[in-house]
């Protein structure tokens, strides 16, 4: 498929779930979100049925996200039934990894190739405050599980705040040295249902890689697999590398490849879409497949040149809905 702006969408981003097992500061609220009833999430069998559509119109990749996809049961069910849809070569996933130590090995065999795993700190007592829940040594547990069951690449997301864990920049580079890890440091975004977001807080891409003095670019054939927006550095002889993305510092929507579908099946053209349409709907009213894929060729066409994350930079912050990192 190709947008209005020239760009091939191939990648799709999948969430299975809208819940999650942390409350991670910077995306949910204190106050206990509303979550959907169980009517209300779209079924495995939508969702296969759906990545075959999406497939006969070009998208080869999907990317299974929550919420907390692992809190989704029989998940490894999903990703098998995925596995066998003709024209899709990549599964991956994104979890904040508390759960995926006892998984890895399931979601490996199932069909699941690499897979990203959201972590802010490595100090036990400021992991608890910034997630809200959880224990840090659960989801380094998983970090280990996941390197020991051939998920390849292993990526780090870190989301960076001032005055929160910004100090630990440094740290988290050193878990690429001896390890094929691959740290990604991201800016803090205006979105989210938690009010957190602020320019005081936002730390720039280049300020974070001027504390990583001895980074050293990396040619694109040297990049983890992947097609998301960061770009790569190592620094000497390690293992792994380390990625920077800035939604603001380093726009990346000129490369921009992927949809987003959330888990009550609204379908959305971006990452800060708030606006999608309803594919969910359609198919339980008796949809055909080619009223579908003329649903996602809508929205394809209606996908915009970049978000707005400008416009309410300091100015407060919206949920792009089903979103996760």
């Amino acid at each position: 498929m190709i947008d209005s702006f020239g760009r091939t969408i191939d990648y799709l981003r999948i969430s299975v779930t809208d819940r999650c097992n942390l409350r991670c500061v910077y995306c949910l609220p204190d106050a206990r979100p509303r979550f959907a009833r169980p009517e209300e999430i779209i079924r495995y069998e939508e969702i296969v049925r759906l990545a075959a559509c999406f497939t006969r119109l070009g998208v080869s990749k999907i990317r299974v996200t929550g919420g907390e996809p692992l809190l989704r049961r029989n998940l490894c069910e999903l990703i098998r039934r995925m596995s066998r849809v003709d024209g899709l070569s990549e599964i991956s996933l994104t979890t904040n990894g508390v759960m995926l130590g006892g998984m890895a090995g399931r979601l490996r065999r199932s069909g699941v190739d690499r897979v990203n795993i959201s972590l802010d700190s490595l100090k036990p007592e400021r992991f608890g405050r910034i997630a809200r829940g959880g224990e840090l040594a659960h989801v380094l547990r998983g970090i280990d599980a996941a390197l020991r069951a051939g998920l390849s690449p292993v990526k780090i997301n870190v989301v960076v705040a001032r005055g929160i864990n910004d100090d630990e920049v440094a740290d988290f580079a050193e878990l690429t040295r001896d390890r094929p890890l691959h740290v990604r440091f991201i800016e803090l975004m205006p979105m989210g249902e938690s009010g957190f977001y602020s320019r005081a807080r936002r730390v720039s891409v280049g300020e974070m890689a001027g504390r990583l003095p001895s980074l050293r670019p990396l040619s694109h054939r040297d990049w983890p697999i992947g097609h998301g927006p960061a770009h790569y550095y190592r620094m000497p002889g390690a293992r792994g590398t380390i990625g920077f993305i800035g939604a603001l510092s380093r726009r990346f929507c000129r490369s921009c490849n992927r949809l987003r579908l959330s888990s009550r099946g609204v379908l959305y053209p971006g990452l800060d879409s708030v606006e999608g349409v309803e594919l969910l709907t359609p198919i339980r009213g008796g949809a055909g497949n080619d009223d579908i894929r003329d649903l996602i060729l809508r929205t394809v066409r209606r996908k915009p040149e970049g978000h707005s994350m400008e416009e309410r930079d300091g100015e407060g912050c919206r949920r792009a809905p089903g979103m996760c990192r």
